[in-house]
């Protein structure tokens, strides 16, 4: 399939996805406390959505070929866990990490797609590194972002920087293009050598959401068909924004006011 050139009307439309899609998490974001549930996350979500924004979640009943259907409205992914992360009953605790991951469909059909990490109560040393490293390593593949670079540029910077703080990079998974549909061209991988891959030209839209684990890269698909962990238990993070190549550099189109700043130095 091609990679899709999003037009200006195109453009503005995922503009408005992307703002609601951070809006979400700037609203549930004062509700992510020791105590409560992913499950109740999940329902004050979905009931933000639907009763507020007037959207719709791509990832309620969201169900690719040889999958069941997702049965949430969001992905939490707590500790050990890397991405698909299934909401239930657990209450979050003093030093979990979470990853919570959110797209919406506005009422045009366009999505906007983000996510972030949380921290709760006091977590350990390494997990505070872990998520530190995985938001520089985000924000260094937005600033590879440029017409004429390549899709490489920005997997070969996250690597880099992953794995020079003693980090591994997940494989399985990856950033991918977004609009009209949930997942489209290009695949967006997290490591990589620069200078290969397409072209990156104004008017491409995708997501750069690197998955970086404490421990080794391996990965384990859980039971339930969309939960995954890592092989060794050890802790993972991600961060997650939507990009606009533009004529002269990059747009981020998920950020917020509740959004953590860039890093010194890093930003778009």
């Amino acid at each position: 399939m091609p990679i899709l050139i999003k037009t200006p009307e195109e453009i503005e439309k995922m503009r408005l996805a992307c703002r609601l899609g951070a809006e979400v998490l700037d609203y549930i974001a004062p509700c992510v406390k020791i105590g409560v549930s992913t499950r109740e996350l999940d329902r004050l979500c979905l009931d933000y959505m639907q009763n507020v924004q007037g959207t719709v979640s791509a990832c309620l009943n969201y169900a690719p070929p040889g999958h069941t259907p997702y049965p949430a409205a969001i992905c939490t992914s707590v500790n050990h866990q890397i991405c698909h992360g299934i909401p239930n009953d657990r209450p979050l605790k003093g030093g979990d990490i979470m990853n919570l991951d959110v797209t919406v469909i506005t009422k045009d059909g366009f999505h906007g797609d983000t996510s972030r990490m949380f921290l709760l109560g006091a977590p350990s040393i390494q997990a505070k590194r872990l998520c530190a490293i995985t938001f520089e390593c985000m924000w260094l593949g937005i600033r590879a972002v440029r017409p004429g670079g390549r899709l490489g540029d920005i997997g070969a910077v996250i690597q880099k920087h992953a794995e020079k703080n003693g980090f591994s990079v997940v494989r399985e998974f990856c950033g991918h293009g977004v609009g009209r549909s949930f997942h489209e061209e290009p695949q967006v991988l997290h490591y990589g050598k620069a200078g290969a891959g397409p072209e990156l030209k104004p008017g491409m839209i995708f997501t750069i959401e690197p998955m970086i684990n404490a421990g080794k890269a391996a990965i384990r698909q859980m039971p339930d068909g969309w939960s995954v962990t890592t092989r060794d238990r050890s802790l993972s993070a991600q961060w997650e924004h939507t990009v606009l190549v533009t004529e002269t550099g990059v747009e981020v189109l998920t950020l917020s006011a509740g959004c953590p700043p860039a890093p010194d130095g890093m930003g778009a």
